[in-house]
């Protein structure tokens, strides 16, 4: 018996006579061929899934970037400064991005080293402590961005100040 591909994709079974016993060395050979080739249709298989997966996943950032250029575009016409609202907006941001950090990382990870066994993941405490790390450094750069842009702001204020000061003592 040999199993030959055919154009749908699956495989057609072709019957080959084996010797008598079937405890011989071709019926072993045989019997290690099939498993082989169950394995490589396993492995096929779940290689398919997992680019449907990542399809899936482009098209999600894609989606995301084209959302974000769009908020960014409205908020700078509004205000003509990256000017962000406070509150549910920014902890939702905050949140979205550290997934976003935690599923870039993870499929790195996967790209870069894709025969590691999950033996060799980390346990669960340590990533657990990773993803409060990631969380915090999130809160930290949002902290900071929002920090930078009051100091815009107020620049932007003091400025417009000075101005009127000028026009004042030139009048």
């Amino acid at each position: 018996m040999a199993c030959h591909p055919s154009g749908s994709g699956s495989y057609t079974v072709v019957i080959i006579p084996l010797r008598t016993s079937l405890y011989s060395l071709d019926a072993l050979r045989f019997y290690l061929w099939i498993n082989r080739l169950k394995d490589l249709e396993k492995e096929k298989d779940a290689l398919w899934s997992g680019l449907e997966i990542l399809e899936k996943a482009r098209l999600w950032y894609l989606q995301r970037l084209d959302e974000n250029r769009a908020r960014q575009d409205n908020i700078e016409t509004k205000s003509g400064f990256g000017c962000c609202q406070e509150g549910a907006a920014e902890a939702r941001a905050c949140l979205l991005r550290s997934r976003i950090q935690r599923v870039n990382g993870s499929l790195g990870s996967v790209m870069s080293e894709p025969n590691v066994m999950s033996s060799s993941n980390p346990s669960l405490p340590e990533t657990v402590a990773d993803s409060d790390l990631r969380w915090h450094n999130s809160v930290l750069t949002q902290a900071v961005s929002d920090r930078n842009r009051q100091i815009s702001v107020l620049e932007l204020e003091k400025d417009a100040l000075l101005e009127q000061l000028d026009e004042l003592q030139a009048h």
